[in-house]
């Protein structure tokens, strides 16, 4: 019987902790996709293949200080959205708004091309408005939308990966949908709130 993916990933961390280095390659290939998801989302744009190649660097050195029975993703997630920040910091720059829609496309069901154009033309728009949306978000806020949604983690592996209790995970995510859907509604149709307020004999009380 095949062990659970929990358990078998948690033997290959206990092979190369006890000496097997090549064996860390499982753990390269199966998280390496989501790395770089991470690290575009939070802003790493053209360099987050460097981003995550020294992020797998600095979790392979600090491995022997990983808490046996805790998950892997979320441990190395904290590592590269830590390099991401460090090397956004250091280049000086603002978050690649454009790399987050690319996280955005790969996070969407893929759209067939016999869909209709139209169909296909309101996703790309809704990815931008999302995209928008996001990036006026307080950090904390974007950072619980990311691993929840776009990264696709669990209640509990987001909490592990932003260090908060599930508690606070829950609260912070709550509040962070509502306010997206509050920029998003006033903004989908490119009217909103702004005209009703201006008049524009659309309401009669």
């Amino acid at each position: 019987m095949a062990r659970a993916p929990a358990e078998a990933e948690a033997a290959v961390i206990a092979r190369v902790r006890a000496g097997e280095a090549e064996a860390y390659a499982q753990l390269v290939r199966a998280h390496t996709g989501v790395a770089l998801r991470a690290a575009v989302a939070f802003g790493a744009g053209a360099d987050a293949e460097d981003v995550v190649q020294s992020a797998f660097f600095k979790a392979y050195r600090s491995l022997g200080r990983f808490r046996e029975g805790a998950a892997f993703r979320p441990w190395l997630l904290q590592i590269v959205v830590n390099e991401t920040r460090n090397t956004v910091r250091s280049a000086g720059r603002a978050r690649a708004v454009a790399g987050r829609e690319a996280i955005l496309r790969g996070a969407d069901p893929v759209i067939p091309e016999s869909a209709d154009p139209a169909v296909a033309a309101l996703a790309e728009e809704r990815r931008t408005l999302l995209t928008a949306a996001l990036d006026e978000l307080s950090e904390e806020h974007r950072r619980v939308v990311t691993y929840r949604y776009l990264l696709e983690m669990d209640e509990a592996e987001t909490a592990q990966a932003l260090g908060w209790p599930r508690g606070t995970v829950k609260s912070r995510l709550n509040r962070a949908l509502k306010k997206l859907e509050k920029k998003l509604g006033t903004t989908a149709d490119g009217r909103g709130a702004d005209r009703r307020e201006a008049g524009g004999g659309e309401r009669h009380e």
